[in-house]
């Protein structure tokens, strides 16, 4: 994932928290709020200690990247996106939680329209 694409700074991630929408489901949580002024979208994850330690919560946070990064072509641009990891996505394997990313996606509106 490029550097570009990240959302690192903490304002950031309050603003989206604050003033952005959200749609959950049993495995993740996506926050979403719309940033005109960038070009395409960007992306941060966050894994509580709740769902287990640091190899654990590295290892979701790769995952949920990989995912989007391979689907990025499909998400909306000028968006910011946060995922929060929740204990349900611990156990599952890669296309589970590939199904489960693009299904978030899906239902908070976040991919563009596909084409015939």
């Amino acid at each position: 994932m490029h550097k570009k694409l990240r959302l690192r700074n903490r304002a950031d991630f309050s603003r989206v928290y604050r003033f952005g929408k959200s749609f959950a489901n049993r495995q993740l949580v996506v926050y979403w709020s719309n940033k005109p002024d960038i070009e395409r979208f960007r992306l941060g994850v966050s894994a509580s200690k709740k769902i287990g330690n640091a190899v654990v919560r590295n290892r979701m946070r790769r995952m949920i990247k990989e995912i989007v990064r391979l689907h990025e072509a499909k998400i909306r641009d000028h968006v910011d996106i946060i995922f929060i990891v929740r204990k349900g996505a611990v156990g599952m394997e890669y296309q589970e939680l590939e199904k489960s990313v693009l299904h978030a996606l899906r239902k908070a509106s976040l991919l563009k329209p596909s084409r015939p």
